[in-house]
């Protein structure tokens, strides 16, 4: 485990120089960050879009309504990556085996392998196929001499079927008999198939993205330019704990191990003289992960953090201004801090923290006190609209975008974790 200490030097990117938005942008995202930091610089943001589905599952570009608010350049060639709405030779999608499954029998074997592989197979030529169409467009948005920043900005890859949410509400929310191990899902046939697919979203589309955008990388290298790539990881976070900045991580992350085939591809690169990158950023709440109540949890003791790397930041102590005026009168700042602490020295969270175990699957007194915990510490807030993890997660937005951004110019190494310390030195040096 490689962890950023401290904040890279400012990098070489300027006005003319482009960033590739290598999927779409979302509100509320960790890639808002990066945008925010190149656009700082005077970078070209170039956008693209995963496309849209049509009520018969077809998959299509944005239509003029749909991108009339986006800013340009923009390409609009669907980068949805993914197969469980690929058809197989009978017109057959993964989605469609799931139809008509029940939570009496989700656990039941319902599925044709031969049939959701040649789904993966189309699916993974068929994006392929968009995303040399994509670099071919892409050529004429690079100017001469310019530095040219990839960013992967794909995670995901929840097949889409109705049966899905409530099984994955019951292992992520569950409690008592409403309960089901992640260890349950994931060695079912619906687990086994959803990994494959975050392994196709998440993890090989960097592979594709890579090794398809080698003529875009030759051309801008020939004419001195350089050419970086960044991705998103997770792999658990050290966070402050007595004074020491130690690992722990949510569980169940039930994509970690798409994530760490996402690490290998960049090691493999990197390997081969490229310039990538994969950032594993600290726990957040993000517009897709409300499902994942606990995963905040973590985002507290980011205010000690905070509180020791920006003891003389003026920044640091209006973001913990802010945070303190969201909680209760009756509660207090240290109140949620003791409380954290607390949480994160449990057996039942260190024994589902093991770095070298990672990712863990969970258990049923494991999940009732982090979602116990969740809800204590959300109830110590005058609104449960308005949490302090929100400010916390747009920090964690804007820290991470920023060093990323600048470590890209020259990767210290594949794969970096961007701990709490970072996060709030980044802030500390804002004044």
């Amino acid at each position: 485990m490689k962890s950023m200490t401290e904040l890279p030097p400012l990098s070489g990117y300027k006005k003319g120089d482009v960033m590739v938005l290598f999927g779409e942008l979302f509100s509320k995202g960790y890639a808002n960050g990066l945008v925010d930091e190149a656009e700082k610089q005077g970078m070209t943001i170039v956008r693209s879009t995963v496309g849209r589905r049509e009520s018969d599952g077809s998959l299509r570009a944005l239509n003029d309504d749909e991108i009339q608010n986006i800013p340009q350049p923009f390409i609009n060639i669907p980068l949805e990556a993914g197969f469980d709405m690929e058809p197989d030779a009978k017109g057959v999608t993964p989605c469609d085996q799931l139809k008509g499954i029940k939570m009496s029998d989700w656990d039941k074997d319902h599925l044709d392998w031969a049939s959701i592989l040649e789904s993966q197979a189309r699916g993974t030529e068929r994006f392929r196929k968009n995303v040399a169409a994509y670099m071919t467009e892409l050529k004429k948005h690079i100017p001469e001499g310019a530095n040219v920043l990839f960013a992967h900005i794909m995670a995901g890859g929840v097949p889409r079927a109705k049966i899905l949410m409530p099984v994955m509400n019951k292992v992520f929310k569950g409690r008592g008999d409403r309960f089901i191990p992640s260890e349950e899902l994931f060695h079912s046939q619906l687990g086994k198939m959803s990994q494959l697919n975050f392994s196709d979203v998440t993890a090989h589309t960097f592979k594709h993205l890579v090794e398809l955008s080698e003529d875009v990388r030759n051309s801008v290298q020939e004419q001195g330019g350089k050419v970086s790539y960044t991705a998103y990881g997770y792999h658990g976070t050290e966070i402050l704990v007595d004074g020491q900045y130690r690992w722990q991580t949510y569980t169940p992350y039930f994509q970690g191990w798409a994530k760490m085939e996402l690490e290998n591809h960049s090691k493999a690169f990197a390997k081969q003289g490229i310039s990538c990158c994969v950032y594993n950023c600290p726990e957040i709440l993000t517009n897709s992960s409300s499902i994942f109540q606990g995963v905040e949890v973590s985002l507290y003791p980011l205010l000690g953090a905070i509180q020791k790397e920006g003891e003389n930041s003026s920044y640091c102590e209006q973001v913990l201004k802010q945070c303190k005026s969201l909680i209760k009168n009756e509660h207090s700042f240290a109140e949620i801090m003791a409380f954290t602490k607390d949480y994160v020295k449990h057996p039942l969270t260190t024994s589902h923290s093991l770095f070298e175990e990672w990712p863990q699957h969970n258990s049923k007194d494991q999940m009732a006190y982090m979602l116990d915990s969740s809800e204590h510490l959300i109830a110590m807030h005058k609104d449960p609209k308005e949490l302090m993890t929100f400010p916390l997660s747009e920090e964690v937005f804007k820290a991470t975008g920023q060093v990323m951004l600048h470590d890209a110019w020259n990767p210290t190494a594949p794969v970096l974790w961007l701990n709490h310390d970072i996060v709030a030195k980044s802030m500390a040096a804002r004044g």
